[in-house]
């Protein structure tokens, strides 16, 4: 039988030297710790909060992540595909999300806030009701990915294909509809 652990705090810690307990985890803060290549699979996260940690490169093969929070972490690399699907939810802030992997997730109502998601794979995903609040979106990967409700108006760098993509009801700015248009490669000037 698992461990349960619940409203606890891990302060400064480092999973690179001290081993991950793999564990259902409840209500808990991880605040400055490393899980950079630290092996969390099978782990249960449930209404955790994760504050200026490193989860660069981190295994999360079928791990549960359910109202999670994730506050200015690196989070490089990560195959957000792997966790288990079952009430996959967290959201990000002043996060470094660069070349990580949503692929088929349904990640319904996630906000995205001041992150960067440089290269990220979102095909086939469901990102229905999300936020991209000044998010950077250069080279990331929309295909056949449930856009809709989705809310790009501040973010930059994307390129997002409506043909290839469903964006119905999507939000965007005048200064960012060239994310939509970059396949046709035109020229829009404001003369």
């Amino acid at each position: 039988m698992e461990e349960y652990i619940a409203d606890k705090n891990f302060d400064k810690i480092d999973y690179g030297r001290i081993p991950f307990v793999i564990a259902h985890y409840d209500t808990c803060t991880f605040s400055d710790c490393i899980f950079s290549e630290a092996d969390l699979s099978n782990t249960i996260f449930i209404d955790c909060e994760f504050i200026r940690c490193n989860l660069s490169l981190a295994k999360v093969k079928n791990t549960t992540i359910r109202d999670a929070k994730f506050t200015d972490c690196k989070m490089l690399g990560i195959h957000f595909d792997d966790c288990n699907e079952l009430g996959l939810s967290f959201n990000f802030t002043n996060c470094n999300l660069n070349n990580s992997s949503f692929y088929k997730q349904k990640v319904k109502s996630t906000t995205f806030k001041n992150c960067k998601l440089q290269e990220v794979d979102f095909v086939n995903s469901d990102l229905t009701n999300s936020i991209f609040d000044n998010c950077d979106l250069i080279g990331t990967i929309f295909e056949n990915a449930t856009l809709d409700k989705v809310d790009f108006r501040t973010s930059f760098n994307f390129s997002i294909d409506p043909e290839r993509n469903r964006i119905k009801k999507a939000k965007f700015s005048t200064g960012n509809l060239l994310g939509l248009l970059a396949k046709y490669d035109i020229t829009v000037t404001n003369d």
